[in-house]
């Protein structure tokens, strides 16, 4: 769920709802990892959360502004409990500088569509360019048969491109993970975090 303020499309997400369990509440957890830049370090973080028995649905790893320090952003759905044990663990990993579960605190988060679609008919590239402003995309490439579309967005903004997208007839797709940051505005950490 996603809230737009303003015209700056700044999106605050919330948590969805899922299911209950004995072990906690089952839904999507948004978790940032910074970590040193590092050879294997995706990897062992990869293979820790695979050996709690979750899939990683999301995963945006890049540098940050401080020098030999990535950042990772790791959607996983799990239950409460679980993830705990995992960001726990997280914190444990030698490469590992700091890691919070954002998921219940108010924050932004993006991820990037790039689509090639078919648009044979200039009716079909006035109602794909049409759909692309809307969204506040953009349109990158363009060939005698396609419109390679840019669009950056919250994870429903990209779901609802691609269904109006998909009628036109999808050639290539490219979707990256999420990226996510806790909102300054709400933000009190405790010494040491």
């Amino acid at each position: 769920m996603a809230d737009t303020i303003g015209s700056a499309d700044l999106t605050v997400a919330r948590a969805p709802r899922f299911r209950q369990t004995r072990k906690g509440q089952v839904r999507k957890h948004i978790i940032n990892v910074k970590v040193r830049n590092e050879i294997g370090v995706l990897a062992r973080v990869a293979t820790l959360i695979a050996g709690k028995g979750y899939n990683i649905e999301s995963l945006s790893v890049g540098e940050t502004h401080e020098p030999g320090v990535s950042r990772m952003t790791i959607e996983v759905v799990g239950d409460d409990i679980v993830i705990d044990q995992v960001v726990k663990q997280l914190r444990k990993l030698i490469d590992t500088l700091k890691v919070k579960d954002i998921t219940d605190v108010p924050h932004v988060e993006r991820e990037l569509l790039l689509i090639k679609v078919h648009t044979p008919t200039s009716r079909a590239r006035d109602e794909v360019l049409r759909i692309v402003e809307i969204f506040r995309g953009k349109i990158i490439d363009v060939s005698p048969e396609t419109y390679t579309v840019e669009v950056t967005g919250d994870e429903d903004k990209i779901n609802a491109i691609l269904e109006l997208l998909k009628p036109f007839g999808i050639k290539e797709m490219a979707r990256t993970g999420k990226v996510a940051m806790r909102r300054d505005l709400f933000v009190e950490e405790s010494p040491g975090e």
